[in-house]
């Protein structure tokens, strides 16, 4: 080891830069590399450490003291990859530009509150020596969502543009999740439609936009009781007002683009064109209207065309027989809680009958199970009423079929390739999943106002974006999502000191996995901090 002088001049200046610097061999050549910048030691240090090596007093940066430093690993590849996908530019590089990527960091490694982020996580990991944030507390943590809130139409845009590149996609899936709450305090939390089946909790309503790959454009909070198709027009305004875009296939399920959002995005402020799903009522009447035929549906797509409107039909021969196995164990449920009411009845004369086959009825409801079982009794004892066999045949002969509606002519585009985009928004599910369940958690949300709710989800979204593309990039390594992140975030420099200077330096070898994963998101981790 060696430490080397570096001087350049510029202009009239005169720059001067010290490098410890180490040799190793290559093969049979013998090659320099830097292990650590020490130019901000002061000189007479410096000078120590240098007649130290002369000496040879230490051989190795074994010699000295050394310890245990933080985790850098996943800090530096979320950074690395914020860069390439345009974030850090959209974010800037001032305070909050900062504050915001470490919130997104964060996110993705730890769930937690501002105040564990700010205080256990950031005192374990190179926070200051790989983002260069020092000196916030959770308080600097809650003004910076404000701060993203404030600004995130400005940040998704740019983006957009830098993922665009020029050109710009015409195909954006949209959906909605709702998101509960423990408390009740929150400003836009309200009782809603709960898609997590948590009865009697305040929640708020998502809408995510994303583009025909599944990387979110853009994301907006509502209050808990917006309706669904409510969000669209807030989306379709974005993209053309903001995001500058001309044409758009704007994709959502049956119970977002409704009769009411054609007509906007088919009206003369728009003129796009959609692709969604029509109900069961609306498939019945259009085999009243004689427009399809039962026949059609088959596990190959098969298209009708009315009044320019295609609808694409198939049948899903699995998702059929789930529904026949859960319209079964129905049933069979209902019989044995009938057969448990019965016993009940008579093993306590002074039990209500009435009471017991409201029971009854309630638990039909709730399995929605009325339209084949009915349940009345004769005397104390209770009985069901299950269709008959050609009733049952005719209210399972839409299982598993579905109807894709479009505008879009067919010179422009097959079913077959229609039936593909519809089937993307399972990208959008996969980033609900994601950022709600399983990585990310946007819950439990630990903030009240209205815009740090919203700079709290728009962190998450900016995550998910890194998150995905850390598992499209290692898809083929065969690892869990979990498994690349903690392998990442494991990651950890050694320290060595020198008379109260401290060396930084990373590992020059990993675990093999690691190093795969990195290889595969072509990053190099550098030698020293």
């Amino acid at each position: 080891m060696f430490v080397q002088k570096v001087t350049k001049k510029v202009g009239d200046k005169v720059y001067v830069s010290y490098l410890l610097m180490e040799n190793y061999r290559e093969g049979d050549k013998v090659k320099h590399r830097i292990i650590s910048n020490i130019s901000k030691w002061p000189e007479k240090l410096i000078f120590q450490f240098e007649d130290l090596l002369k000496g040879k007093a230490i051989t190795s940066l074994e010699d000295l003291n050394y310890a245990q430093g933080k985790s850098c690993g996943g800090i530096i590849v979320v950074k690395e990859i914020a860069k390439r996908l345009g974030i850090i530019e959209a974010l800037g590089n001032d305070k909050d530009g900062l504050l915001a990527l470490l919130q997104i960091t964060g996110r993705i490694f730890t769930q937690g509150s501002r105040l564990h982020l700010a205080e256990s996580w950031s005192k374990n990991h190179a926070v200051s020596e790989v983002l260069n944030i020092e000196n916030f507390d959770e308080d600097d943590l809650y003004a910076n969502l404000d701060w993203l809130t404030n600004n995130q139409t400005e940040i998704e845009k740019i983006i957009f543009k830098h993922r665009c590149k020029g050109s710009i996609s015409e195909i954006y899936l949209y959906d909605v999740t709702s998101s509960y709450f423990e408390g009740t305090k929150n400003e836009l939390s309200e009782f809603g439609y709960n898609r997590d089946g948590k009865k009697g909790k305040k929640q708020i309503v998502i809408g995510l936009l994303c583009d025909k790959e599944g990387y979110p454009v853009s994301v907006e909070v509502f209050e808990g009781n917006t309706n669904d198709t409510k969000t669209v027009s807030n989306q379709l305004k974005k993209l053309k007002e903001e995001f500058g875009v001309e044409r758009v296939v704007f994709i959502g399920d049956k119970g977002m683009i409704k009769q009411q959002q054609i007509d906007t995005i088919t009206s003369d402020d728009y003129k796009w064109n959609y692709i969604t799903t029509i109900t069961k009522a609306q498939i019945e009447t259009l085999l009243n209207k004689h427009v399809i035929q039962l026949s059609m549906f088959d596990d190959e797509l098969t298209e009708v065309t009315d009044n320019d409107i295609r609808y694409i039909l198939r049948r899903n021969p699995i998702r059929a027989d789930e529904i026949n196995e859960t319209r079964i164990s129905k049933i069979k449920k209902i019989e044995d809680k009938i057969q448990l009411k019965n016993q009940y009845l008579q093993e306590h004369p002074k039990a209500n009958v009435s009471t017991a086959q409201q029971e009854m009825l309630k638990l039909i409801n709730r399995l929605k199970a009325d339209k084949f079982i009915n349940c009345f009794n004769e005397g104390r004892t209770l009985y069901i009423n299950i269709a008959k066999e050609d009733e049952l045949k005719e209210l399972a002969k839409l299982d598993g079929c579905y109807v894709i509606k479009t505008d879009l002519p067919k010179d422009t585009i097959d079913k077959d390739t229609i039936h593909k985009r519809y089937k993307d928004l399972a990208l959008v599910e996969s980033a609900f999943r994601i950022e709600k369940t399983t990585l990310e958690e946007i819950r439990p949300i630990y903030v009240r106002k209205k815009s740090r709710t919203r700079g709290h989800v728009f962190v998450c979204m900016l995550a998910y974006i890194i998150i995905k593309y850390i598992i499209d990039t290692t898809e083929t390594l065969g690892y869990t999502k979990k498994h690349i992140l903690d392998s990442l975030d494991s990651i950890q420099y050694m320290k060595y000191n020198f008379e109260k200077k401290a060396v930084k330096i990373l590992p020059s070898e990993l675990m093999e996995h690691q190093m795969k994963m990195l290889e595969k998101l072509n990053i190099k981790l550098p030698r020293y901090l």
